[in-house]
């Protein structure tokens, strides 16, 4: 007979410096079997909704957390029956290393290596007795080894998750944490969100409440752990309110909104805070005759070889803030307070700004300044449909260098862009407008374009930031002028 034993999973860190998610919804029940890397749960964290991979092979013994659950990182979320023969599937596989938790639909991603004593797996062998996985023997040195991503931090004896500690990418030095992007802000402590804050509940629960209009912050949880129940709301005799979550109406005659400050909301004000204070800003406008970038549009369209390609006014342009920074490098850096070191990217991660159901996020190209213009429009197309779909995995919304704001979707002709913490500089692109315009003195009706650049004038001096801006302007004039500039 094979011998089993428990292993359970706890939530991992699911983006630098994240300290918690909420259970969305979970895609297995007690009972089920599940495969290694089989989406087993959705959680959202304060970037991003993502799927959580199963890092075992077994048979789902137990959830310890119900929809609707804040967790805390390092928390044992659901437990595993496997087969004791089978327990390398998990942690120690080479497999379990190749997958990124929250992106299994868009393809794996390798995760690195972690401690095995950052594991969170814990065995319970038939007998009874509980050992945790990867440690040899207690107080053994922690040895690095590859494992799945969803062995959360080690829990200290104070009860709260220690971080991990920040991989080091290749070819590049670590954000710290003033610099890093806007997908990962350097918070203040007492600005991490308490878990006391957000309502525990179920799914049909909170269905319930949103359609008695209650709010679920006001309802006190009878349930196991305060668990908000069905009679909790259905006795809740206070005034009808929202869901927790969306507007509150003030209580006196409902003449102001009050609307909780969370999620995405929350840690993008934490953000854009910290970067207005601490990077000095300086934005510069120039308007461009962007007739000719039109024209090179139109006939891309009909060319064959862009047949399937989605072409539009930001794909151009973000090629030519790609080639504007071959000479104007310093536009692509970061200051490094920790070090007081100014870090020279020697590749572009493209931010391009995103407004979704959730706030507005800036998911990145990776490499961008390697692809070709039909690659560009892939990947900002699948970027955009990623973005909009609530999709966007932690991974692309941290390590951009340089970003864009197309401003101009909404009408608006220009604006004074914040920046990315962790970057040097963003461009806002106005609406594309038909004026008037001297072309060879004489007035003509053109199509025209207004560019904003903000940029940390620490890493860019005003010549420079200005040069990037003329070249930049240059090609959307001329697109010919690209050859001059590679």
């Amino acid at each position: 007979m094979t011998a089993t034993m428990i292993k359970e999973f706890r939530l991992p860190d699911l983006g630098e410096g994240l300290t918690e998610s909420e259970i969305l919804s979970w895609k297995v029940a007690v009972g089920d079997t599940v495969t290694l890397n089989q989406v087993i749960a959705e959680v959202e964290t304060a970037k991003a909704v993502v799927e959580l991979p199963s890092p075992f092979a077994g048979v789902v013994a137990e959830l310890h957390e119900q929809p609707g659950t804040v967790v805390e990182v390092g928390k044992p979320i659901v437990s595993f029956e496997v087969d004791d023969a089978g327990s390398s599937n998990g942690a120690g596989a080479p497999d379990g290393g190749s997958r990124s938790a929250g992106n299994s639909s868009a393809g794996d991603q390798s995760v690195g290596y972690r401690p095995a004593g950052d594991q969170a797996a814990v065995e319970t062998s038939a007998n009874g007795s509980r050992t945790t996985a990867g440690a040899e023997a207690v107080g053994a040195p922690a040895k690095r080894e590859p494992n799945l991503v969803g062995y959360g931090a080690v829990v200290e004896h104070s009860g709260r998750p220690t971080r991990r500690a920040r991989a080091q990418v290749q070819g590049a030095q670590a954000a710290p944490p003033a610099a890093r992007a806007l997908s990962e802000p350097a918070v203040p402590h007492q600005a991490e969100a308490d878990v006391s804050e957000r309502p525990r509940s179920t799914p049909p629960v909170r269905k319930l409440a949103r359609d008695l209009g209650v709010a679920l912050e006001l309802v006190p949880g009878t349930g196991p752990g305060g668990l908000i129940t069905r009679e909790d709301v259905q006795n809740f005799t206070a005034e009808p309110e929202t869901l927790a979550g969306g507007p509150v109406p003030a209580a006196q005659g409902e003449r102001e909104t009050r609307t909780p400050i969370k999620g995405v909301r929350k840690f993008t004000a934490a953000a854009m805070v910290q970067s207005a204070f601490t990077a000095p800003h300086v934005t510069e406008f120039l308007t461009v005759d962007v007739t000719a970038t039109m024209d090179l549009l139109a006939r891309l369209k009909s060319n064959k070889a862009f047949e399937g390609y989605k072409l539009t006014p930001l794909t151009i342009a973000a090629k030519a803030v790609l080639v504007a920074l071959r000479s104007n490098r310093s536009l692509n850096s970061r200051w490094d307070e920790a070090s007081q070191e100014i870090v020279q990217f020697n590749y572009v991660n493209l931010g391009i700004a995103a407004a979704t159901p959730r706030g507005l996020t800036v998911p990145n190209i990776k490499d961008a300044d390697r692809l070709t213009l039909r690659e560009l429009s892939t990947a900002l197309t699948e970027l955009t449909d990623t973005a909009r779909a609530g999709k966007t995995s932690p991974s692309e919304l941290s390590g951009g260098t340089i970003s864009i704001t197309n401003i101009g979707v909404f009408g608006i002709d220009a604006g004074t862009p914040i920046l990315n913490p962790g970057e040097a500089a963003i461009v806002a692109l106005g609406a594309v407008r038909k004026a008037p315009w001297v072309v060879n003195d004489q007035l003509a009706v053109r199509q025209v374009m207004s560019l904003s650049l903000s940029f940390d004038h620490r890493l860019v001096d005003g010549e420079q930031g200005s040069r990037f801006l003329a070249d930049l302007g240059a090609i959307l004039a001329d697109p010919a002028m690209v050859m001059t500039m590679i």
